[in-house]
């Protein structure tokens, strides 16, 4: 199983017998039960220093594939951030908000230019590099490589080995439709500005690489047969068909993320693939852009991890609302945010609330709030009523 990831430095973790709390127990649900940290992981011994939860629920941490929702975090404004990895420690404080313990993010690299481009996406992905030994919450960077950017694919395998970086996924957001009928895309002159372009020059840049679409299929298989080569863990983004799905799998594209329709998720399934959905579908109840509702697919069997994708809270709220909706018992639908990730990832140490697995967990209050976040052990979140009863047993 495929698990590149370089971990951070050690961060002092505590020694702790949390008592009196719900805990989700793989296969046996919520039960009242003991949960001792030892070390940085989940220990069955005793380890002397109880804290009382009772009126509390422990659940795993939250495991999220794919969140670009960061990028307000290092570029607020246009010069505003001079050190991404600044804007990484802010973000990683709202991960632990929402109760994720390891958090995806996810950089373009794409012709679109700005807070896309090749440029940033290398600030970024150093900045990540930088900004994680320091932090508890374990950051994992993906690149969002759009398809049609062929000049960059001999360089690609070299950048992912210099970074740090074995997680990429493929997507392709050129407007073909409109660039085949000669026709302007949509809000052209505000994505040009926001690349820093000329819109003529942004314009016949997207025409330069749409005209090159019959040579991209041979380029992907040969891209994908060396990050292959190189471990490198690949998806596509939103598949539209179960045809598109089947060329992914072919070059060794094992994770569909977002399909856009039943069709190409049962594709995936059907052919042994991860299904990567977005949890603001979930709260939303549907797709912003019209495409198959996440909760359909779901209630049909068709996901295994759902996703911040924008918006940090909504993976809990998500797995909060599959419950209330009777879409899915609490253990199905906490699995979505935690251990069916951290599978997809190949990450088989966490996930789960198991002896030897580490100290990632969320505490939620009566209203399932978050109440307390620890990873690896350590506190990433923790708030005054929770807070007291830790003082309490002397933490």
């Amino acid at each position: 199983m495929f698990a590149p990831f370089a971990r951070g430095r050690a961060v002092r973790s505590l020694a702790l017998d949390l008592v009196g709390a719900e805990v989700l127990l793989p296969g046996a649900g919520l039960v009242r039960a003991r949960l001792s940290l030892s070390d940085g992981v989940i220990t069955p011994e005793s380890v002397g220093r109880s804290v009382d939860l009772r009126g509390y629920r422990i659940v795993p941490g939250i495991v999220d594939l794919h969140g670009d929702g960061f990028e307000r975090h290092v570029a607020p404004r246009r010069g505003a951030m001079i050190d991404p990895a600044e804007g990484i420690i802010a973000a990683a404080a709202e991960f632990a908000a929402n109760g994720i313990t390891t958090a995806v993010l996810a950089q373009f690299y794409s012709w679109e230019g700005g807070l896309r481009g090749p440029e940033f996406a290398d600030d970024v992905m150093r900045a990540i590099a930088r900004a994680r030994g320091d932090l508890a919450t374990d950051l994992i960077g993906q690149l969002r490589l759009e398809t049609h950017m062929l000049d960059a694919y001999d360089r690609l395998p070299g950048l992912l080995q210099d970074w740090g970086v074995g997680y990429l996924v493929f997507s392709d957001h050129l407007p073909h439709a409109r660039l085949e009928q000669g026709r302007k895309p949509a809000r052209l002159t505000g994505q040009a500005l926001k690349a820093g372009r000329n819109p003529e020059r942004h314009l016949e840049l997207m025409q330069q690489l749409h005209a090159q679409r019959d040579d991209v299929p041979a380029a992907l298989d040969r891209l994908t047969r060396v990050l292959a080569g190189q471990g490198v863990l690949m998806g596509s983004h939103d598949d539209p068909t179960a045809q598109v799905r089947a060329e992914w799998r072919a070059r060794g594209v094992r994770i569909a993320e977002f399909p856009e329709t039943i069709e190409a998720a049962m594709a995936a399934r059907e052919g042994g693939d991860a299904i990567v959905l977005g949890a603001p579908n979930v709260v939303r109840g549907g797709s912003h852009n019209a495409n198959v509702s996440a909760r359909d697919l779901i209630a049909m069997g068709l996901c295994d991890a759902l996703a911040s994708d924008y918006h940090y809270p909504s993976p809990r709220r998500a797995a909060l609302m599959l419950v209330e909706q009777g879409i899915c018992d609490f253990g199905t639908a906490w699995d979505l945010v935690s251990s069916g990730p951290a599978r997809v990832l190949g990450l088989k140490d966490r996930g789960a609330l198991v002896a030897g697995r580490r100290a990632d967990l969320l505490v939620l209050d009566a209203n399932q709030r978050v109440a307390a976040v620890m990873a690896g052990g350590t506190f990433t979140y923790l708030t005054g009523p929770v807070g007291a009863r830790f003082l309490e047993a002397g933490t």
